[in-house]
């Protein structure tokens, strides 16, 4: 296995399973402690996630048949800074009511595309 196969698929199910752990937090432990619409937001936040945390998956496959594509590379680090920055400021803005981190959110969404855009490039362009 090409290291950056190797690479993607560890973090792609060390990601999935803080997000499966963290959804069950919210589902348990944040529904009798934080309003409705802020539950909301941690779903949306483990959506993401989730969502994500599979196409880490997909970059680990791709990146497995073109092991040399230094964007396929680049794309699963975006991808990563993405869920960090997107449903990471989500969480900590539900766990502490932090309303500034609103602004870190468009940051992570922006990375997100950029990582998907990027891997079709990539692969159209291989």
């Amino acid at each position: 296995m090409n290291p950056t196969t190797h690479t993607f698929a560890t973090v792609g199910a060390l990601v999935m399973a803080i997000a499966v752990a963290l959804g069950a937090f919210g589902a348990h432990a944040l529904r009798d402690r934080v309003v409705a619409d802020l539950l909301v937001v941690w779903q949306t936040a483990v959506q993401y996630h989730v969502y994500h945390a599979l196409g880490l998956f997909v970059v680990a496959g791709v990146a497995f048949l073109l092991p040399e594509n230094s964007g396929v590379r680049l794309s699963g680090w975006l991808m990563t800074a993405g869920i960090v920055l997107f449903s990471g400021s989500l969480y900590v803005l539900v766990l502490t009511g932090v309303r500034w981190l609103g602004a870190v959110t468009p940051l992570g969404g922006t990375a997100l595309i950029a990582a998907w855009l990027l891997l079709a490039w990539s692969v159209w362009r291989a």
